[in-house]
């Protein structure tokens, strides 16, 4: 017996949504919209990341589409009975809503169509609704075959619960051996089957089902297969995820090694050119130098070329050469090519392009190499010309490719591990083999040419080797007259009487022996400029051998600048990216445009094994629950904190030291109850003496590290002490700035040098760093003089007392964390707030330019390290002060 009309079936629906924000479709349903046509009905299933991910399952009947929210989704399975949620009815409209609801906004979160068909029910499907048993058939891209909800009850919400179940009809496959969620991860609408039904009958005769041919396309028996039907590889791009283009982006650099490795590698070319990146953003080209200079303006042409590429925003990585007449790249014509930042044409260079880290809206770096190239491929076929080249890579064993490139006067050959995931350093996944020994150096000094022409005579070379430089002999062969004549009057400019080494760092008597035929007395210059010079060998003392100079390096920095020494091939060390092992098809085999979109489909979410366990980057700790979201205003998960602290443990290490830690852990995500925990095993105190010992906390749901102001080997002497800047309500951030400047002024009055970092919260964290002669009590007393101090000086600004309604319109400068055992959240420590904000340690002149004291975050805090040239924190390390002068002035 049908159930009675409903009066208006799309009001829930209405009412959770606000239109002028969400993209979601509005109520398009149209008076007298139920279908009276025999056409058969449709059905969708969503796959929707909200905060959680689920499955939205949804049938049309009535002019609408009745919803069941699924959390694990649909399972060939029939003795698996899947959970399902009845929620409000959705406007047939919404069975082609594939994109990104907003935050803040209902269900926010990505939403793709992961099967779409139609339904046919068996009876009457509204005596079946009303009964609690409805039975039907799916004819999807994906579900196929008889099915059945049964009701379960009712809960106090009034949302039905449901049982989704696979019946009985030949096409049940357990669940062990085949989940349809896994094996068939991505958007119909991105990536169209065909509907189940005729694509097995199809198939029926080679004896393959979905999961056989998926493991086909994905090479998973032992070679590149097909997709079914196209006969072609499709790239992997599972492990893409969702995220904002970044400003900045530092490239992967290759490792030297002095023999081929052993193991399954991509061979390219080495180029003798200029590193490139290029940022695309809306048409919007950037050109930007290994070294973060921007070229744009000196590559218009090139800049060109790459607006055209059909992408809305990504970074493209790749080298600049010029070629000469036997296709071999000339170094000395890419300077010509290139010359003065003034001129715009340029029409011998090249770009050759063989990575890409990001894709419209999607981060690659964890996408296996191959499968990044497949895509990069793809969005080459159509431009790829006299400007724009795909760096290709050969199926040849690396010896004979290493041997071929010196033949064809290359500079030497790149090695990449296919199954690699992209990082922002240097990494044993790339290697570099060279045909000669070669590489950058800081030109330190001159000599002029014994003849007296105002040419060179010779350059006298070094390198930085922690933090100081280095001799490294000179260099007097190689340029041209021209250039001997340019090069002297440039050096010249920037002339200085005394080099830029110390007594400790290169015996100065040997600088008096330079002389001979190129040259007479060394004249010194500022580290400003870098060239690249070829040599036979290094000396015992260090110095090069027989060198010959290359060309001007203008995209790299002399602090850059560092001695390159080989490393042992068997001695690599490589991981692969994300959780699960990818296939790694053969050099030879790359997909094509036809089967390889130029623009990634939406990406797969683990498998539910994957979610459950899964190791870290570092491929040492399992990580349980990975996929569960710790911050739902961000939908960042437990699996984005961890690769967060894996790729800063160098930066966080030294200020962790071996200070005992209290850390902040969140079971249940920063909505959840929060701990505080200072302690292990009693009384025992947290130390982290190395990385793992971090690593394995955050595995414990550990959001937040505090540290002590002290050492665990002298804990009743302070090393430091801070003077958090807490703005009470209704203080702004520039008052909070203004105040940080107040407090550094007091200090260097008092005899003290301060560090600076934002707090991650709302505030500013002023460090002073001390020798380790003070107690606690001490410093804590004199943290305390220095507050009442400012609050007596400017007391509309500052208040002396803690407590929310002491401070209203005021700052607190808390000193209160300065006693024995008080801790404040160290230095690249995320905090369990919504957003995630990150503590970041900055420089003095970069204050002016931050707006927020979270204006770093778990999103965008490791590409502000990636492009950071020095440590703002540089000189922190070697300071050593006393609070004497201090204690004085303030009359304690």
């Amino acid at each position: 017996m049908p159930t009675a009309p409903r009066q208006d079936p799309l009001s829930r629906y209405r009412e959770k949504r606000d239109f002028r924000i969400t993209p979601e479709p509005g109520d398009t349903r149209r008076k007298g919209a139920a279908r009276k046509s025999p056409r058969a009905l449709s059905f969708v299933v969503q796959k929707h990341w909200a905060s959680h991910l689920h499955y939205d399952f949804r049938l049309e009947l009535d002019g609408v589409l009745m919803s069941w929210a699924v959390p694990k989704g649909p399972s060939y399975d029939t003795k698996e009975r899947r959970m399902a949620i009845h929620v409000e009815d959705h406007p047939l409209s919404y069975g082609g809503f594939e994109g990104t609801i907003p935050p803040k906004q209902y269900g926010a979160g990505e939403v793709i169509v992961w099967d779409n068909g139609t339904w046919t029910p068996e009876g009457d499907p509204h005596e079946g609704l009303r009964d609690g048993k409805l039975v039907f058939r799916l004819h999807g891209q994906k579900l196929a075959g008889l099915w059945q909800l049964i009701r379960t009850s009712r809960d106090a919400s009034r949302r039905d619960q449901w049982l989704l179940i696979k019946k009985h009809d030949g096409r049940e496959r357990p669940h062990a051996e085949y989940d349809v969620t896994v094996e068939l991860p991505d958007s119909v609408i991105q990536r169209p089957l065909g509907l189940a039904q005729e694509r097995n009958e199809k198939h029926a005769k080679d004896g393959k089902n979905d999961r056989d041919r998926k493991n086909d396309r994905d090479g998973k028996n032992g070679k590149p297969g097909t997709s079914g039907e196209g006969g072609e590889t499709a790239p992997d791009l599972s492990r893409a995820k969702k995220a904002r283009l970044p400003a900045e982006l530092s490239p992967q650099l290759a490792t030297l090694v002095g023999a081929t490795p052993a193991g399954d590698w991509i061979a390219e070319a080495k180029f003798d050119g200029y590193r490139l990146m290029a940022r695309v953003d809306q048409g919007k080209v950037r050109l930007v130098t290994r070294g973060g200079n921007d070229w744009t303006s000196r590559l218009p042409a090139l800049a060109e070329a790459i607006a055209a590429l059909d992408i809305d925003n990504g970074w493209l990585d790749g080298e600049i050469v010029v070629l000469r007449e036997d296709g071999s790249p000339d170094f000395n014509l890419l300077q010509n090519a290139i010359g003065h930042p003034k001129r715009t044409r340029h029409e011998d260079i090249v770009y050759f392009l063989f990575d890409l880290p990001f894709l419209n809206g999607h981060d690659l770096r964890e996408v296996p190499l191959i499968d990044r190239r497949a895509v990069l491929r793809a969005l080459m076929v159509a431009q790829e010309g006299e400007r724009l080249r795909f760096s290709e890579d050969f199926a040849v064993p690396p010896e004979e490719m290493l041997a071929a490139a010196c033949q064809m006067r290359l500079e030497g050959l790149i090695l990449k591990r296919p199954d690699s995931g992209y990082v922002s350093a240097r990494s044993d996944a790339w290697v570099k083999l060279k045909c000669q020994q070669r590489q950058e150096f800081v030109v330190v000094g001159f000599t002029d040419r014994s003849d007296g022409a105002k040419a060179l005579g010779s350059v006298l070379l070094g390198y930085y080797e922690d933090g100081e430089l280095r001799y490294a002999g000179r260099v007097g062969t190689g340029w041209s007259l021209k250039q001997a004549g340019e090069m002297h009057r440039r050096l010249c400019a920037i002339e200085v009487k005394t080099p830029h080494f110390d007594d400790a760092t290169i015996a100065r008597s040997h600088w008096a022996r330079i002389g001979g035929r190129t040259g007479g007395t060394a004249r010194w210059v500022k580290p400003r400029l870098v060239v690249e010079v070829a040599f036979a060998e290094w000396t015992p003392d260090g110095h090069v051998r027989h060198a010959s100079f290359q060309g001007e390096r203008e995209d790299k920095a002399p602090k850059d600048i560092g001695r390159e020494t080989p490393k042992p091939a068997e001695e690599l060390k490589v991981t692969k990216p994300g959780p699960s092992t990818s296939s790694t098809p053969s050099n030879s085999s790359t997909p094509s445009k036809s089967s390889t979109p130029s623009k990634p489909s939406k990406p797969s979410k683990p498998s539910k094994s994957a979610e459950s366990s899964t190791p870290s980057a570092s491929g040492q700790l399992r990580i349980t629950h990975p996929e569960r979201v710790i911050d739902p205003s961000s939908g960042h998960t437990k699996m984005d904190l961890v690769r967060y602290y894996e790729s800063v443990l160098a930066w966080m290490q030294p200020h962790l030291g071996r200070r005992p830690v209290a850390i902040v852990r969140a079971p249940d995500g920063i909505e959840g109850q929060l701990f505080f925990q200072k302690h292990v095993d009693g009384d025992a105190l947290i130390v982290l003496p190395d990385p793992a010992a971090l690593m394995q906390l955050t595995q414990m749901n550990a959001i937040e590290f505090h540290t002590w102001n002290a050492q665990d080997d002298k804990l009743d002497r302070a090393d430091r002490f801070i003077i958090d800047l807490d703005p009470g309500e209704g203080v702004a951030f520039k008052a909070v700035a203004e105040a940080a400047g107040i407090t550094r002024a007091l200090l260097k009055e008092l005899g003290l040098q301060a560090w600076l970092k934002t707090s991650g919260g709302k505030g500013l964290h002023v460090v002073v760093p001390l020798a380790r002669r003070h107690d606690h009590a001490t410093t804590k007393a004199f943290s305390q003089a220095l507050v009442q101090h400012l609050a007596d000086t400017f007391p509309k600004k500052f208040s002396a007392r803690s407590g929310p309604k002491n401070r209203v319109g005021k700052i607190f400068p808390d000193y209160l964390r300065n006693g024995e055992g008080q801790t404040t959240a160290c230095a690249f420590s995320v905090r369990a707030r919504p957003g995630l904000g990150v503590s970041m340690p900055i420089d003095w002149d970069e204050l002016v330019d931050v707006k927020r004291g979270d204006q770093w975050t778990l999103a965008n805090a490791r590409d502000r390290l990636s492009f950071q040239k020095t440590d703002p924190w540089r000189d922190y390390w070697k300071s050593r002060q006393t609070l004497t002068k201090g204690m004085k002035l303030l009359g304690m």
